[in-house]
């Protein structure tokens, strides 16, 4: 036959008796109360007083008379009329400006915009380009395990650069720009 434990009671311990301490009145801080009656009534006093105290007499004086200082003044000339050369020269000016030359490089440049180790990383990486207008690649090295996204060829570092302020504002980072190894 098998009793049935009441598991419940098991973790209490056991009930201590607890005495209560006799309730002790606390009593009124006489000492501090009598002080802070007394600085009360001394600020009080010492308003009254204040305010019983008549205002000192100010002596009101009539300021004498201005007198105007004499002095001769002689009226201002007109002021000269000024003629810049630079205001009629200016609207028939014209500016030439001399561009420099694109210097085209024999080895084009490419950006690589990333090197991930799995494959759907560099895919994801990809598609964010693609949302941008730009057609990228996934290249694979032969004795390496990384996943490169890169873009390009690009014939100018200057197209290439446009592309990676392109990118950055769609905050797509890191992205380098390099000439590509043949």
């Amino acid at each position: 036959m098998t009793v049935a434990k009441d598991y419940v009671r098991r973790g209490q311990g056991s009930k201590k008796t607890s005495r209560k301490k006799p309730n002790n009145r606390t009593k009124f801080p006489w000492k501090a109360g009598l002080l802070a009656l007394l600085a009360v009534g001394a600020f009080g006093y010492g308003l009254y007083i204040l305010s019983n105290d008549p205002e000192p007499k100010v002596k009101v004086t009539q300021p004498a008379p201005k007198k105007k200082p004499v002095t001769k003044t002689k009226p201002l000339p007109p002021p000269p009329k000024e003629e810049w050369e630079y205001v009629k020269e200016l609207p028939n000016k014209e500016i030439e400006v001399q561009a420099k030359e694109q210097v085209v490089s024999e080895i084009p440049y490419i950006m690589q915009c990333g090197a991930f180790k799995t494959l759907q990383q560099a895919e994801e990486r990809k598609v964010n380009i693609a949302f941008q207008g730009l057609g990228s690649k996934i290249r694979k090295k032969e004795n390496s395990s990384w996943y490169r996204v890169v873009l390009g060829p690009y014939t100018t570092k200057r197209e290439a650069v446009k592309d990676k302020h392109r990118l950055q504002r769609a905050k797509i980072e890191p992205c380098a720009i390099w000439k590509e190894a043949q």
